[in-house]
């Protein structure tokens, strides 16, 4: 009798959680792998060059454009190496910052460091694009400061370099925050006994933070890497004519030319692209601590 409880009650328990889970379940599965198949599906079709009506037939004509055409694959060149250069550079940058906020200063010096590298992100993210248009721009802010000094003036505004500095400066703290978290992880007895057995501060660095901390550089990275993969608006306001990303590509034939197809089997590379590094971050641990 007693046993034939335990199973009806484990039942009710079982069935409220499928009824808990079911509504979140059948959202993602609708509403987001369902479109996502929908994305796959119309890859294949095409868009009738007269009527501007698109045809449900299969066809691998989109993909054959993607791989034969070389303005699209300097595109998703261009998308994808600055993409990694900024995750490289924002590893390097959030650093010596990270190490600090973690290890060298005390809570209150902490927590106001924190609140500096978050404030940039309480506001709109076109006001930072714009003021870095300021900063860059050829009568801007810095070429006036360069004027000034008697040096020869940069001429950033509107290039690749443009973009690389500004997508360094929007995702910074994306790549800060997990990395801080990690080196906070380490636990310092750790670093004592690296102290004890005379390890130098760099060995100690290379041989027991590095390493400690790569998690934290990864879950970091998937920020940096996959939000910069999928920019458009960045390149539209501070690239030049040739910077174009594969999002400004997709949006361009989306709701300019109309070639929603073609919009579809381009946004497969950044979701092929995305998926892959996804797949290398989960080896170095970038989700361990989710």
């Amino acid at each position: 009798m007693a046993a034939g409880q335990a199973v009806m009650t484990g039942g009710r328990k079982l069935l409220g959680h499928v009824a808990l889970l079911l509504p979140p379940f059948g959202w993602l599965t609708v509403f987001y792998l369902g479109s996502l198949f929908i994305l796959l599906l119309s890859a294949f079709w095409q868009v009738d060059s007269m009527s501007g009506e698109m045809i449900h037939e299969w066809t691998l004509d989109n993909f054959r454009v993607l791989v034969t055409d070389e303005t699209y694959r300097i595109i998703a060149e261009r998308t994808i190496g600055i993409a990694a250069l900024v995750t490289v550079t924002d590893i390097i940058l959030a650093w010596p910052l990270a190490y600090v906020i973690a290890r060298k200063v005390g809570p209150r010096m902490k927590l106001f460091l924190l609140v500096l590298v978050a404030l940039p992100l309480w506001s709109s993210m076109l006001a930072r694009i714009y003021a870095w248009r300021l900063i860059l721009g050829h009568d801007g802010v810095l070429n006036w400061f360069l004027r000034s000094a008697g040096l020869p003036e940069q001429s950033f505004a509107f290039t690749n370099v443009a973009l690389w500095i500004v997508f360094t400066y929007l995702w910074l703290p994306f790549m800060l925050m997990p990395l801080i978290s990690a080196i906070e992880r380490i636990p310092a007895s750790l670093l004592d006994a690296a102290g004890d057995m005379g390890a130098t501060p760099f060995q100690t660095f290379r041989t027991v933070i590095f390493p400690l901390a790569i998690p934290g550089m990864a879950a970091g990275s998937v920020f940096t890497f996959a939000v910069t993969l999928g920019e458009y608006v960045t390149p539209m306001l501070v690239g030049g004519a040739g910077s174009e990303f594969i999002g400004n590509v997709v949006y361009s034939n989306v709701g300019v030319s109309g070639n929603i197809p073609f919009a579809a089997a381009f946004s497969m590379i950044l979701l092929v692209v995305i998926g892959a590094y996804m797949l290398v971050a989960r080896r170095f641990g970038a989700f361990d601590g989710a």
